[in-house]
């Protein structure tokens, strides 16, 4: 097991959609992306807030999940950050 732990986030931008990202430091890479020095996307769509994150001890779930995530619509994301989509 790796000492380290990663996070799996969901931003909303100011436009309305989803930025999904993953990171080991949550307030470093919201930082980054408030600054507008994170991702291009969020460059692009701006950033509003931090609306969901989970936790993951290995890099590679971490990725499998963030890949998952994103390859959601708006709608199934939507009930992952409001709970009614229970994590599996």
């Amino acid at each position: 097991m790796s000492k380290w732990h990663w996070y799996i986030y969901i931003i909303e931008c100011l436009d309305s959609t989803y930025y999904t990202g993953c990171t080991w430091n949550i307030p470093d890479r919201m930082d980054q992306h408030i600054s507008r020095l994170g991702s291009k996307y969020t460059r692009k769509h701006g950033f509003k807030k931090l609306v969901y994150f989970e936790e993951h001890d290995d890099l590679n779930e971490a990725r499998k999940r963030e890949k998952q995530i994103k390859d959601w619509n708006q709608r199934k994301k939507k009930k992952l950050i409001s709970g009614e989509w229970k994590k599996y």
